[in-house]
C-alpha cells in the first residue's frame, strides 16, 4: 500500500517544487489521484490473498471477516510503516537530480508508472494469478527512467538491494515457517493426551455450569 502511493508523492513533490507554481500540469496531478485509487484497488485485489488466503481457505476466518481486517491492519500498516518504503520507492530507485530542470518529465513518468502497474495487476487479478504490488511499481518506475534518462537515471546500486531481498525474503520466510511449525508440532499436535486431560476436566465443568 505505502509503495503505491510514492509515485503519486513524487508527483506531488514535482508541483510544489515548481516557483512559480504550474497550474496547466494541475491536470496531471489529478489524474495521478485517480490512478493511485485504481492502483490501490488493484494491489488490494491481488496482494491481500497473500496474507489472508490460508486463513480463508483453513476456514480460520470467513471472507467477510478477512476483508475487514484486511481494510484495517493493511491501512494502520501503511500509515505507520510505509514512509520509509515510499521514500525507497519516490526517490531511492531512480536519481530525481536528473530531473530538476525537467519536472514535468518526472510528472509523466511517475502517472505512466502507476498506470502501467495497476493494469497489469487488474489482468493478473481476472487471470487469478498472484504477483506483487511492489515488483510491478518497481519495475514500471525503472522502466519509465530508462527510457526518460537511460542507465544513469537509475540508483542501480539500490535497485540491486531490493532485488537481493526478492530472493531472501522467501527463504527466509521459508525458514521461519519451517521453524514455527516445527514448534507447534512437538509441543501441541503431538501432546494428545495434554489436551484430552483438559478437556475431560473441562466438559463436566460446562455441563455443571449449564
Amino acid at each position: 500500500m505505502a509503495s503505491t502511493l510514492a509515485p503519486i508523492t513524487s508527483t506531488l513533490a514535482a508541483v510544489t517544487a515548481s516557483a512559480p507554481p504550474k497550474y496547466d500540469n494541475l491536470w496531471m496531478l489529478i489524474l495521478g489521484f485517480i490512478i493511485a485509487f485504481v492502483l490501490a484497488f488493484s494491489v488490494g485485489a491481488n496482494d491481500v490473498a497473500n496474507s489472508f488466503g490460508t486463513a480463508v481457505g483453513s476456514g480460520v476466518v470467513t471472507l467477510k471477516q478477512a476483508c475487514i481486517l484486511a481494510s484495517i491492519f493493511e491501512t494502520v500498516g501503511s500509515a505507520l510503516l510505509g514512509a520509509k518504503v515510499s521514500e525507497t520507492i519516490r526517490k531511492g530507485l531512480i536519481d530525481v537530480e536528473k530531473y530538476n530542470a525537467t519536472q514535468d518529465l518526472l510528472m509523466a513518468g511517475s502517472v505512466s508508472a502507476m498506470f502501467g502497474s495497476a493494469v497489469w495487476q487488474l489482468v493478473a487479478s481476472f487471470l487469478k494469478l498472484p504477483i506483487s504490488g511492489t515488483h510491478c511499481i518497481v519495475g514500471a518506475t525503472i522502466g519509465f527512467s530508462l527510457v526518460a534518462k537511460g542507465q544513469e537515471g537509475i540508483k542501480w546500486s539500490e535497485l540491486i538491494k531490493i532485488v537481493m531481498s526478492w530472493f531472501v525474503s522467501p527463504l527466509l520466510s521459508g525458514i521461519m515457517s519451517g521453524i514455527l511449525f516445527f514448534l507447534v508440532r512437538a509441543f501441541i499436535l503431538r501432546k494428545p493426551s495434554l489436551w484430552s486431560s483438559h478437556q475431560t476436566l473441562a466438559f463436566p465443568s460446562a455441563q455443571h455450569i449449564v
